[in-house]
């Protein structure tokens, strides 16, 4: 196996699994560092923009954020002219669709990390690191960061029915305040509560947008950020600023809702 050296972090919140992939990658790849491992997808994200390894280990499942969340935060969030990791994700494999891993930017393991999987992956990683370092190609051109967002927008869970929501219900005081579904413009994160905003009316519902967006139909309401969904009827046209930040006007409402990069493609053609 050829001799290459990188650095990598690893999150994982079950402690005798990451100390269990820790180990079989220190045997499979000696030049391999081990530069931190998270506790959680949100710890992950802030360690990462922190440090910059070379490869991500992901578990999908974690608390706070998702290994998925935390990706695609960072596939967000990570510097323009820095080189993105290459990512794997450790995943119980039956209910994503890993069809989605089977590309050269995205890897999966099963967990618990078996030896003779994980040495295919640490070929895949290496090979395509020697790649980059042999041509000074530094792996962030927008192609392919686009591919790698792309591959994370391919990576879904199998989602468990749920009926559609046709009623808003907010505390108001000691009131309960009924909102139709068809008079709700966006939703919008804030802390531990989402901010359901109508026309003239603004409320705060205790749940998180990743429990209230399966209820929402995927034609009406698209997530334009971590922290917003839309819907697609109340934006009156898509615009970009001398950054090439994207933003939307709405039809109803005076302020405009930036689009982070994960999800720009859906308006490249409005």
């Amino acid at each position: 196996m050829t001799t290459l050296a990188a650095r990598a972090l690893i999150a994982e919140d079950e402690v005798l699994l990451a100390a269990a992939l820790s180990a079989a990658l220190q045997r499979l790849w000696p030049e391999l560092e081990i530069i931190g491992v998270a506790a959680n997808g949100i710890e992950a994200v802030d360690h990462a923009l922190a440090v910059q390894p070379d490869i991500l280990f992901f578990d999908i499942k974690m608390p706070g954020k998702s290994g998925l969340e935390a990706a695609r935060e960072l596939a967000d969030e990570w510097p323009e002219k820095q080189s993105f990791p290459l990512l794997v994700f450790v995943t119980a494999y039956d209910d994503y669709a890993v069809q989605a891993f089977e590309q050269a930017a995205i890897d999966y393991v099963l967990k618990p990390a078996n030896d003779e999987r994980l040495a295919k992956t640490v070929e895949r990683l290496q090979a395509r690191l020697a790649q980059n370092r042999k041509t000074g190609n530094p792996g962030n051109t927008s192609d392919d960061m686009e591919r790698v967002l792309q591959q994370l927008r391919g990576i879904t869970p199998v989602p468990a029915a749920q009926e559609r929501l046709r009623m808003i219900r907010a505390a108001v005081g000691n009131q309960i305040k009924l909102i139709p579904i068809e008079e709700v413009i966006y939703f919008e994160a804030t802390d531990k509560y989402v901010n359901v905003v109508t026309a003239d009316s603004e409320s705060l519902i205790r749940t998180s947008l990743k429990e209230l967006i399966p209820q929402l139909d995927p034609d009406q309401f698209w997530q334009i950020h971590r922290g917003t969904v839309v819907r697609i009827a109340q934006v009156q046209s898509a615009q970009r600023d001398e950054a090439g930040k994207l933003s939307l006007r709405l039809r109803t409402r005076p302020e405009t809702l930036a689009v982070s990069r994960l999800f720009t493609h859906l308006f490249k053609q409005m």
